[in-house]
């Protein structure tokens, strides 16, 4: 397994819309994505920075996720995301090494990439999202 790139940064936020108009204002940035993924309970934005993206994450009610995250901790970096070339190898080299896996198998997310994520107690308190982007 080898990480081949940041993927994106992801940033909570209650607002999206209000986020982006900020970034806009001050960054001078608009997104390339803008999608409303339900099986992670969110509306994302990707915003490009070089070969790389921010994430700002909406979530669509209270009881998901990233709702859950703004609950406990208010807005601000919630995960980082690694381009991998293979997910299914991926994860399980982080399994035979003793990664604590939230996901064993990949699902659909964003942009129609396969995702899948580490738990944040598995390394320095990080929530890490792999990312396999379709051809």
């Amino acid at each position: 397994m080898r990480l081949l790139n940041l993927d994106h940064v992801a940033i909570a936020v209650r607002d999206l819309d209000a986020a982006l108009a900020a970034y806009k204002e001050r960054y001078l940035v608009d997104p390339v994505y803008r999608e409303v993924v339900e099986q992670q309970g969110v509306e994302e934005a990707m915003i490009p920075v070089g070969g790389s993206f921010v994430q700002l994450l909406q979530p669509l009610g209270a009881d998901t996720p990233v709702g859950k995250f703004l609950d406990r901790h208010g807005e601000g970096l919630h995960h980082v995301a690694y381009a991998v070339t293979d997910i299914e190898a991926a994860l399980s080299h982080l399994k035979e090494t003793g990664a604590r896996l939230i996901d064993e198998q990949p699902r659909v997310g964003g942009r129609g990439a396969r995702i899948a994520f580490v738990h944040p107690a598995d390394l320095a308190g990080t929530l890490v999202e792999l990312v396999e982007l379709r051809p």
